[in-house]
């Protein structure tokens, strides 16, 4: 995507299937040489919607293996793959293998592939285009549905996904989305309407119960929401989102205790290495969350010997990232300088796209821009470099039109005018921000405790505390700051990672 997908497109648009299974009309084709193959992906993609991508990867893998040449197999593999690298791989295999695809399959390779590479402008350009070969498949509106949702367009997601659901009734996926971009929308009554209507549809698959669950957790109703997420782990006990799930009831419940337990439970009873880093990572964010650095720490090595162990570069650079943040947020900039550092040279030196390289080059300008707000605590002269940072991160976010990281970039405005004593310059940046990143809310805390507005303070802070999301580094630092335990830092929602 970066020349920003334009060749892309045009070659996703070009030439013809030269062997295409002719699915019902209007919809994408699914282009294989042989019908068991066929049948395996459906298969998979059916596993996969019901988010089992363990169960589903193995569909995926015994298709590819009757045709090597199948596209859409390959990229199965890729959205289900457990690893980084293995991801990497199969989507470059896919991404060879689409020139003799559909042209829709080569749009859907082409849009999983601005995914990964942090394009969410040409993913959406991508769907677009899906849309408007196969205005009458599901999935593509499903498709142009997601990558607005990730770009907060969520009126336009909103009606997309019922768009899929107009072609197809029993879609149920698409009313599972919907439930999550009503909630989004701050629609909480129709989102509650869309996963009872998901629960009907399935009421034998773990999926609708957990997005259920997290609409009680969002709205604070624990127990019951760990209750659904129970449901879902009778009728699939490797579930991971359950397992998540209940982590986070427990532990804004403030059961400590009880959510440690869950991930470790989750972590022995893990199939392969993504289930595994999914229960390491929550482990760490319980730390966190209760204020212990070295716990959390422990965890994150371990999921680093993870990616070490197979040389999976990506998530090796990631856990090196996630690392620097908990040292940043306990405190520890010189250390975290140091470990951002490597976790940026590690990618830079790898075989990723040179889109992935641009994209986190220019992550690293975040970073270092953090590393100078906290440094400016005891060194003044360390606010230029932020500024500097500040500066440059948001004029490189625009430059790639990439709308989460220019929200990001707001962010981190905010906090060098914190820095600069500036309260009312950081609330105009704030406007500007993710408003559903907590540490964004606990930046207005601050801005208006710093303008004296006391009462603003403690509703923006008390809003930061109680959001009741599922758990991200930038919750259970910003949880983890107002309950006292360490210093904070701004979130880091735009470079993601694989799980």
């Amino acid at each position: 995507m970066y020349p920003r997908f334009r060749r892309a497109m045009t070659l996703a648009l070009g030439g013809l299937a030269l062997q295409a299974c002719t699915p019902p009309d209007g919809k994408i084709p699914v282009t294989t040489s042989s019908a068991p193959a066929r049948a395996l992906y459906l298969e998979g993609r059916a596993l996969n919607e019901k988010l089992q991508p363990h169960d589903a990867h193995q569909r995926f893998a015994e298709a590819f293996a009757l045709d090597s040449g199948f596209a859409l197999a390959a990229y199965g593999l890729a959205a289900t793959a457990a690893t980084a690298r293995d991801g990497a791989v199969h989507l470059a295999r896919a991404l060879t293998l689409a020139v003799t695809a559909s042209a829709g399959e080569r749009l859907l390779i082409q849009s999983l592939h601005a995914r990964r590479s942090g394009d969410p402008d040409a993913a959406r350009q991508v769907a677009e285009s899906l849309v408007a070969l196969y205005p009458g498949d599901e999935r593509a509106h499903w498709t142009l549905a997601n990558a607005l949702a990730a770009q907060q367009q969520y009126d336009r997601a909103i009606a997309e996904f019922r768009a899929a659901i107009a072609i197809e009734p029993q879609y149920a996926l698409a009313y599972n989305q919907l439930g999550y971009a009503y909630r989004a929308a701050g629609r909480l009554s129709a989102a509650e309407d869309a996963f009872a209507q998901y629960v009907r549809l399935v009421p034998d698959d773990p999926n609708p119960y957990d997005s259920y669950a997290e609409l009680l957790l969002l709205l604070g109703r624990f127990d019951e929401s760990i209750a659904q997420y129970r449901k879902a782990l009778r009728l699939d006990a490797h579930f991971a989102g359950a397992f998540t799930g209940i982590t986070a009831g427990q532990m804004l419940a403030g059961r400590h205790d009880d959510a440690i337990a869950t991930s470790e439970l989750q972590l022995a009873e893990a199939r392969d290495d993504g289930e595994r880093r999914t229960a390491l990572l929550n482990l760490a964010m319980v730390h966190i969350d209760r204020g212990a650095t070295a716990k959390a720490l422990d965890a994150m090595a371990k999921r680093e010997a993870l990616a070490r162990a197979i040389a999976d570069t990506v998530n090796l650079a990631a856990d090196g990232a996630i690392i620097a943040e908990i040292l940043l947020h306990a405190g520890q900039p010189a250390a975290a300088a140091s470990r951002f550092a490597a976790a940026h040279a590690l990618l830079a030196a790898s075989s990723v796209s040179a889109e992935q390289k641009a994209d986190d080059a220019l992550a690293a300008l975040y970073d270092e821009g953090r590393v100078a707000v906290a440094h400016a605590a005891t060194d003044p002269a360390a606010l230029a470099v932020a500024r500097a940072r500040a500066l440059a991160y948001a004029t490189g976010a625009e430059a790639r039109k990439n709308d989460a990281r220019q929200r990001q970039a707001q962010e981190l405005h905010a906090a060098v005018s914190l820095a600069m004593a500036a309260p009312d310059e950081a609330l105009s940046a704030l406007d500007r921000a993710d408003q559903q990143i907590p540490a964004v809310w606990l930046a207005r805390s601050r801005a208006f405790a710093a303008r004296g507005d006391r009462a603003a303070a403690d509703a923006a802070r008390v809003k930061a505390r109680d959001m009741n999301i599922l758990p991200t580094l930038a919750y259970v630092f910003t949880r983890a700051t107002i309950a006292g335990a360490t210093p904070s830092a701004t979130s880091r929602t735009a470079r993601g990672t694989p799980h």
